[in-house]
């Protein structure tokens, strides 16, 4: 009772209150000395601005429910119920999701970000065996698809047979400030039902902040996505674990976030409410997703480590080399052990996570221009990044081509773990193959799974896209160079028929 009636009366008065005291500093009056009609007016004009909000993006928000499913020869409920007189019962028919009493596994929430039917939500939300029933704001209920998730900015599109829907607006995370007031709309106890969102207001607390890292033997260091380094919106706005995937936005209705409880299933911090940033990897991000592709990111071949106190004191900002990978991109950019790096792409970096994040939310294959201070000199590097290696499990259904039955990779991303570069004995300037079809003219010229190729005929590649670019106009048998592996078989020339 006391949450449902008397929460909106004291946020009444609270604007009440404020709205007086900054009128009178507006007449240069003393604080206190305004009537209630200036303070009335300005809830009302406040009130009337998150109406307005919410009604622009609710129409864009969803609710989505997930009911797992059996596997093959998987049983429950062995024992059959009985009534009151030990006759068995009639088992009940299976609830659908838009019956009243349809009860999912889980309930979240999510945003459509194309009027054909695409919806953005979070992939912490997807499970194996698992299917999604997606409940609009005008009721209609639609089984959906996981059309691509990406674990490293923990998001995921789904999507339904609707081609009428309303894209949620995007804003602009980036111009967020402190204090401003933001509206939080989701699913909020399990109400997937109705498909009607509900909303809470807050202000932006803070930004910036870190996701908490939980180690575990799937990622040691415990940080598997960007938000782990310091992306994330803190407001005070009332969120719950079934606001996941929901839209925080601004007055103008438009989506500056995506709810999260990323930080709450650590128990960090659970009475604020977190977001991720409509930021421009979020954009670059939802357009790949979008097109079910894969999503790449930056990785530049460093271990950062953390300043000392005495250098900090001294006005040093930045992270010190600890280790270069051999033949990463900073090793080629002349990067060395014990530099600090102080900013990427002219923006200032303060710590390790700092560093991780600003290489991070860049593509793959893209040049960052580097500040590096080194015994005292000061000077500039430019790097060409390659692929990290993203850990989780990824949804792609858009794939890059293959090339006569043969796909190609970064280096650096199929590597088991980040941590086994510093022990790989083998060069990172060359494509590394992925997959390889069953008699396919790839497979038939002995190349397999794992295979290291440096050259096409003779001109060395580097990335997927140099390979593609070498390969797209031969028509003919192809001649790949492989670097060496230490088999006794190994053979340093594979020629590829038609």
């Amino acid at each position: 009772m006391k949450n449902g009636w008397y929460a909106p009366l004291q946020y009444r008065s609270a604007l009440v209150i404020f709205a007086m005291f900054f009128a009178s500093i507006a007449r240069g009056e003393s604080p206190g000395s305004p009537g209630p009609e200036e303070g009335m007016a300005f809830v009302a004009a406040m009130e009337s601005a998150i109406i307005n909000a919410v009604e622009k993006a609710e129409k864009s928000v969803v609710a989505i429910a997930r009911v797992r499913v059996s596997r093959p020869g998987e049983v429950f409920n062995l024992e059959p119920r009985l009534d009151l007189f030990g006759r068995p019962l009639t088992p009940a028919p299976r609830l659908q999701p838009g019956d009243s009493d349809f009860v999912a596994t889980d309930y979240a929430a999510g945003v459509v970000v194309d009027s054909d039917g695409l919806v953005l939500t979070l992939a912490q939300i997807l499970a194996d065996d698992s299917e999604y029933y997606i409940t609009l704001n005008d009721r209609r209920v639609f089984r959906a698809t996981v059309k691509a998730a990406d674990p490293r900015s923990d998001l995921a599109v789904l999507a339904i047979p609707a081609h009428d829907l309303t894209p949620i607006p995007l804003g602009d995370a980036s111009k967020l400030r402190k204090g401003q007031i933001v509206i939080a709309l989701g699913n909020p106890y399990a109400i997937a039902r109705d498909g009607q969102v509900c909303a809470s207001w807050g202000i932006v607390s803070n930004l910036g902040r870190k996701a908490p890292a939980f180690p575990s033997d799937q990622e040691p260091t415990g940080k598997p996505t960007l938000h782990h380094f310091g992306t994330l919106i803190q407001t005070d706005a009332r969120l719950s674990f079934s606001t996941n995937g929901g839209a925080l936005i601004n007055l103008s209705g438009e989506m500056v976030g995506m709810l999260t409880a990323l930080p709450a299933v650590a128990g960090f911090e659970t009475a604020a409410g977190y977001a991720y940033p409509v930021d421009e990897t979020f954009r670059r991000v939802l357009n790949h997703l979008k097109r079910g592709e894969e999503v790449e990111y930056g990785f530049l071949g460093v271990q950062p480590e953390g300043l000392t106190l005495e250098e900090r004191a001294s006005g040093k900002n930045g992270t010190r080399v600890g280790r270069v990978i051999p033949g990463a991109p900073a090793e080629r950019a002349g990067i060395r052990p014990n530099d600090i790096i102080t900013s990427v792409n002219g923006q200032r970096i303060y710590d390790e996570d700092g560093l991780v994040l600003s290489v991070g939310r860049l593509p793959a294959d893209a040049s960052v221009n580097l500040e590096v201070l080194r015994e005292g000199r000061q000077f500039k590097l430019e790097a060409r990044l390659t692929k990290y290696p993203v850990r989780g499990k990824k949804i792609v259904t858009a794939p890059r081509p293959k090339w006569r039955g043969m796909a190609v990779d970064y280096v650096s991303a199929i590597t088991v773990a980040p941590e086994s570069f510093w022990q790989f004995p083998r060069t990172l300037e060359a494509v590394g193959v992925v997959e390889v079809d069953q008699n396919s003219p790839a497979w038939k010229a002995g190349l397999r799974p794992g295979a290291l190729i440096s050259h096409v005929n003779g001109i060395p590649v580097k990335t997927p896209r140099e390979f593609f670019e070498a390969v797209k106009s031969i028509q003919g048998p192809v001649r790949l160079g492989l670097v060496p592996d230490g088999s006794d078989d190994f053979q340093p020339v594979r020629t590829v028929e038609p």
